[in-house]
């Protein structure tokens, strides 16, 4: 006890930098125990109470060793022979092996989250345990003198113990009865005791022969008092025949209480009476309060797992071990995780096996690099939850093939909350009873909101102190804020690894700075003071005038005083004009989505899923000097969070986080941005700032806002964007709102395959224009696009495919789709390797076309033979008038022939020089701008043979031309072509 009374505060007030260490070391010498579990640290909290709670959800997890035992349990091992002896009564060991199957099913079950964003752990797959340390309650409550991520790393972690060990005797031979389990959210308790009731169930944990769990947010909500008898057969009913005789058969019993901070106990006789027996009805906290102190079935062992605050709730005579987790402390486990976790079978859909391995693999690299480095990224995974949320993250950005509604960026994290806090009040012991996650978007949101608009990642004590302590005002706001910075803070806020800014913090995932900033905005939590105040005197009054009313209706029935009606309308006056003014607030977080939505500043940088992929994986090529000026800090997810949060399945996700945003206000915000957003998003945005508008639209999750902003999209041009399988399924499904045709779509130079043009194949059927070029689109690909050319509704009239792999079977899918299309006029096959056979191919199915009119094969190795080919069939088709055939192998008799073509008599014109006879081509300029776009994807050496034939072919002309008109023509294409040649030889073009 007396220990209890020298509890102090966990935290100074004095500087926010002396918080309890964050983890441990991680050079300690240790055993690494290696299981399973489908959402590390705290980002099973949630579950684990529904488990305890319900016994029907949980997360899976296993062993990875995959003894063939473990999926049945009735072949676990023997126990030893004093265990025998104590169960000798059959009906007793058959009871508590249907409550092992019980168990391990209930805790089987995967968690929602685990089924929607990616393959999670089975019960046989892997997962690493997270570093456990022995402390005790002196440490607990000393602060650490430094913060630092450099000093965390290089200092051993000390005393580690693992699970299994927490009930071995002390250092004085003492044996442990009773072990206190405690960290910060995310660090993974509920994982942990999660692991504990598998192995005990599957046999791997012999010292318990039962365990009961728990869940005290479950024993919070019951009043009414309780036996312990009936506390565990209402839980578990298997075990209605052993709790009776429970004390008396010597049983080695093991209770888990899992999340204590959830009660409120007292260990004051005055507060709690002693109760030894177990059939006695008491309130659930008694129970727990004399199972602690060893009155009420002494010989249990029991294990309890809190959050720090909450530790000192139970005074330290009554704790045999203390014992703090740590989390990933060391990046070797981090990167053990990440392997693990990205080289689950099926986690690249339905790719190849080659490919899936593969790309699997130089995740797992990137990933590795970028933790040795000890960037931002190590210091937030030292939080298993983290690690979850990463790969969640690379999960929806590379094996993402199509994207249901449910799947948002937004989605993963208020999922990724929803797991770590799920409503949880921030203190029990306080009587708002404010939920954590509300506490934190009004604190931790204010300054992520500040941060946000003054552009700044870094934040100093400074800026702490003005965001959480300013306005704190009451004791039961300093206790809240105590218990934040204790339990919650080093979840969102860590400090940095930048040299020369080890004493600022900055957010641990960064992305989360900006979906806290949009949540305290879309909460209404930027409020002036007089709008707060203009508030809570209308809520009041509000309060009043309805109690008024029944006094007024009363009155005016005996007294006929006509002026109390009128001072009751008055009185309502307030609330309707405050009414008002709070419709203003939401136009204000309109304004304010649309404003940072087109920021010209942020026009021309990496769309936001490159930005997140880059934030995660790193960037490859040289490291910055620490002595160079950063970039400025880009904020674009910021309006797309503010989005994503208005969406339906969010607002239902954060109510039950106890942050409220009614339907009305969503409608209201809504309806205030649309003029903006489609204004602004009309007009012409560059690709990758267009790709981020496409993607809010895509998580605002509104399908008649979506369908009239993209109504008014005549042109998408998202050319160089590399449309990655979630980007090509976040343009087909917003381009699905409606069914209007596009002008154009420019996807050239997008990465894009076969299972892309599969994706688009919707919208790329509407589409009039295509540009597909330079995107190594081969044979597969050729032969989508021949279904698309083919299918009936297909409104393509002119297609790029200059610069693409295309070949000789890729020109025959190509033919096939010439020959049955009925919409395409213009066709680009410009440097596709096509070769004589890809040309032959193209001129048999030409002559069953009735609609081309353009059809360009330069530069495709092509002879005499195949170009006269093409052009003997161009000449009798119907409507094709223009033939591009320049660059190709055409000789000086081949060039003779298709010189003589006139567009009078045969009905064709094929450009193949910069001449026509004795003039220059009217498409000189055409062909030479041809060749200086495509300069950098083309063979220089080849591009510079042929512009020297033509700048011969040019000389010659001249030569035979007595026009001195025509003359001055050659004289300026001649300059112009050895411009060029100058430029290429010099490497500046």
């Amino acid at each position: 006890m007396s220990r209890a009374m020298q509890c102090q505060s966990c935290l100074p007030w004095g500087s926010w930098a002396q918080l309890p260490r964050f983890l441990a070391g991680t050079r300690g010498t240790r055993s690494v125990s290696v299981c399973a579990a489908a959402v590390p640290g705290g980002a099973g909290r949630c579950f684990l109470r529904r488990i305890l709670r319900t016994s029907s959800i949980s997360l899976p997890r296993g062993c990875v060793h995959y003894q063939g035992d473990s999926q049945d349990i009735s072949a676990q091992p023997s126990s030893s022979h004093h265990g025998q002896s104590q169960l000798r009564n059959v009906a007793f060991a058959g009871a508590i092996k249907k409550h092992q199957k019980s168990l391990s099913a209930w805790f089987s079950h995967q968690p929602n989250e685990e089924r929607q964003f990616g393959p999670s752990f089975s019960l046989d797959a892997v997962h690493v345990d997270p570093v456990i340390r022995e402390s005790s309650l002196e440490e607990i409550l000393k602060p650490s003198p430094d913060l630092t991520i450099q000093n965390q790393l290089q200092q051993p972690c000390r005393k580690v113990i693992s699970l299994h060990n927490l009930f071995d005797v002390d250092a004085c031979g003492r044996q442990v009865k009773n072990v206190v389990l405690y960290g910060t959210v995310g660090t993974g308790k509920s994982t942990l005791i999660k692991k504990m009731v598998v192995d005990w169930c599957h046999g791997r944990l012999p010292h318990f022969q039962l365990v009961i769990p728990f869940s005290c947010e479950d024993l919070s909500h019951s009043h009414a008092h309780v036996s312990l008898r009936r506390l565990i057969t209402k839980k578990y009913q298997h075990l209605r025949d052993v709790v009776p005789v429970l004390e008396a058969s010597n049983l080695r019993v093991l209770f888990i209480l899992n999340g204590l901070e959830r009660l409120n106990l007292d260990f004051r006789l005055a507060g709690t009476e002693l109760c030894c027996d177990p059939n006695e009805p008491v309130p659930p906290s008694a129970i727990v309060v004399n199972l602690l102190r060893k009155y009420l079935l002494p010989e249990a062992s029991i294990i309890v797992t809190t959050r720090p605050s909450a530790v000192r709730r139970i005074p330290g005579k009554y704790v045999g071990r203390y014992a703090e987790i740590c989390g990933f402390s060391d990046t070797n486990l981090q990167k053990l995780y990440f392997q693990m976790r990205l080289s689950q079978p099926g986690c690249s859909g339905e790719e190849s096996q080659d490919r899936r391995s593969a790309e699997q693999e130089n995740l797992v690299e990137m990933l590795s690099r970028n933790l040795e480095r000890h960037n931002q990224i190590t210091a937030a995974c030292f939080l298993p939850s983290y690690c979850w949320l990463v790969c969640t993250t690379l999960h929806f950005l590379y094996f993402t093939r199509t994207v249901p509604p449910s799947q948002t960026l937004t989605g993963i994290y208020t999922s990724f909350l929803r797991l770590n806090f799920s409503g949880e009040v921030l203190d029990s012991t306080d009587p708002t009873h404010i939920s954590m996650m509300k506490y934190v978007a009004k604190t931790v949101g204010k300054l992520a909101y500040e941060g946000v608009m003054s552009r700044k990642t870094c934040f100093s004590e400074e800026d702490l102190r003005e965001c959480f302590e300013v306005e704190m005002k009451t004791e039961s706001e300093l206790n809240l804020l105590e218990v934040f910075r204790s339990d919650v803070f080093r979840f969102f806020l860590s400090p940095c690894v930048q040299p020369g800014k080890e004493h600022t913090f900055v957010f641990t995932i960064p992305a989360m700075q900006e979906y806290l900033a949009a949540l305290y905005v879309v909460l209404g939590e930027k409020k002036t003071l007089a709008q707060r105040v203009g508030k809570e005197l209308s809520e009041v009054l509000g309060k009043v005038s309805e109690d008024v009313a029944v006094v007024v209706n009363i009155i005016s029935k005996v007294l006929p005083l006509r002026f109390l009606p009128v001072l009751f309308n008055l009185l309502k006056i307030f609330p309707r004009y405050f009414s008002r003014v709070g419709g203003k607030d939401r136009d204000t977080i309109a304004h304010t989505m649309a404003e940072e939505l087109f920021k010209e500043e942020d026009y021309y940088n990496d769309d936001v899923l490159d930005q997140i992929n880059s934030s995660i994986l790193g960037v490859e090529g040289p490291m910055r000097h620490p002595n160079e000026a950063p970039d400025d800090e880009v904020f674009e997810l910021f309006p797309i969070f503010m989005g994503g949060i208005l969406s339906r399945r969010n607002r239902a996700i954060l109510e039950q986080l106890g942050c409220s945003i009614k339907n009305l206000a969503a409608f209201e915000i809504a309806k205030a941005m649309k003029k903006t957003v489609i204004r602004k998003g009309r007009r012409g945005l560059p690709p990758s700032e267009l790709m981020d508008y496409l993607f809010f639209l895509h998580e605002f999750q509104n399908e008649r806002f979506t369908a009239e902003a993209i109504r008014s999209l005549r042109t998408v041009n998202l050319s160089s964007v590399k449309m990655t399988p979630l980007k090509c399924s976040v343009l087909a499904s917003v381009m699905s709102t409606t069914c209007h045709e596009v002008e154009e779509l420019n996807l050239t130079s997008c990465n894009l395959d076969s299972g892309s043009l599969r994706t688009l194949f919707p919208v790329l059927l509407r589409c009039k224009a295509l540009h597909l070029q330079l995107n190594s689109l081969g044979s597969d690909a050729c032969k989508e696009i021949r279904d698309l050319l083919l299918h009936d509704k297909c409104v393509v009239s002119s297609l790029r495919l200059a610069n693409n792999p295309v070949g000789e079977q890729g020109a025959r899918y190509l033919a096939e789709a010439l020959a049955g299309n009925r919409s395409l006029t213009q066709l680009s096959l410009l440097h596709t390797a096509l070769g004589d056979p890809g040309a032959e191919a193209i001129a048999q199915h030409l002559a069953q076309n009735q609609h081309l009119q353009e059809l360009n094969l330069g530069y495709n190795s092509l002879t005499d033979t195949a170009a006269l080919r093409v052009v003997e069939v161009a000449k009798r088709h119907e409507t094709l008038d223009k033939v591009h055939l320049y660059f190709n192998d055409i000789s000086e008799d081949g060039k003779r022939v298709l010189d003589s073509l006139r567009m009078d008599r045969d009905g064709v014109r094929a450009l193949v020089f910069l001449t026509a006879g004795t003039d220059v081509s009217d498409y000189w300029s055409h062909i030479l701008n041809v060749v200086q776009r495509n300069l950098p994807f083309w063979d220089r050496e080849r591009v510079r043979q042929h512009l020297a034939l033509l700048l011969q072919d040019l000389e010659s002309s001249r030569s035979q031309s007595a026009n001195p008109w025509r003359k001055a023509k050659f004289l300026r294409v001649e300059s112009e072509v050895k411009k060029m040649l100058g430029k290429l030889q010099d490497g500046s073009l």
